[in-house]
């Protein structure tokens, strides 16, 4: 499994989320972290991208019509 070289902390500054929300994500999707620094697996970086993606309404950054 390759790395995508994205932390937690990363994904929620570039989509304008709490990093709280990211690492609910995280939980829910039973991702493993230990800090919001920890550098994520392509594939867990691409369903947390997915999650943002399926709920634009909880990202405060993309007013999309």
């Amino acid at each position: 499994m390759g790395f995508a070289d994205l932390s937690i902390s990363e994904i929620a500054q570039d989509y304008n989320l709490p990093i709280e929300e990211v690492l609910r994500w995280c939980d829910e999707l039973s991702i493993a972290y230990k800090s919001p620094q920890t550098r994520l697996a392509l594939e867990d970086a691409k369903a947390i991208l997915s999650k943002i993606h399926d709920n634009p309404q909880e990202n405060a950054g993309s007013d999309c019509i």
